[in-house]
């Protein structure tokens, strides 16, 4: 795992565990390229969900959080992302089925986050960037 954003870029508010990583390479092989949305719903919607890129429509009520693995988007809808701004994200996997819609339901394994409130510093910097995109944009 990177640390978050060093003082020359941008604070980096979702990343990886390496185990996540592994699984969502595996999962890039099979389905193409990736993508993440977390949609803050009740049960498995709470988790972040999988797709192959453009299966989900994001829309302007979705943030883009940003980006994992690369080029692999993690949006999250604007109403959970009201709740989550204050956080920095690590999705990671552990055993047990998840949602039937996430990619990585099959593989007797599901993504969850793992959080850590952002530090003073890390909340002062990205009160300095733009606005996080949104679906729309």
């Amino acid at each position: 795992m990177s640390a978050p954003g060093g003082p020359a870029g941008p604070v980096r508010r979702v990343e990886l565990s390496a185990a996540a990583e592994t699984l969502l390479e595996q999962l890039a092989e099979r389905h193409g390229p990736l993508m993440f949305h977390q949609s803050g719903g009740c049960c498995d919607g709470s988790s972040p969900m999988c797709f192959p890129r453009g299966e989900f429509r994001v829309g302007g009520a979705d943030v883009l959080l940003g980006r994992v693995a690369g080029d692999t988007p993690f949006w999250m809808s604007a109403s959970q992302y009201t709740y989550w701004r204050h956080t920095h994200l690590t999705v990671d996997v552990v055993r047990g089925r998840g949602s039937g819609f996430s990619l990585e339901a099959p593989e007797g394994v599901r993504f969850l986050l793992r959080s850590r409130l952002l530090t003073d510093e890390e909340m002062e910097r990205i009160a300095a960037e733009p606005p996080p995109a949104t679906g729309d944009a």
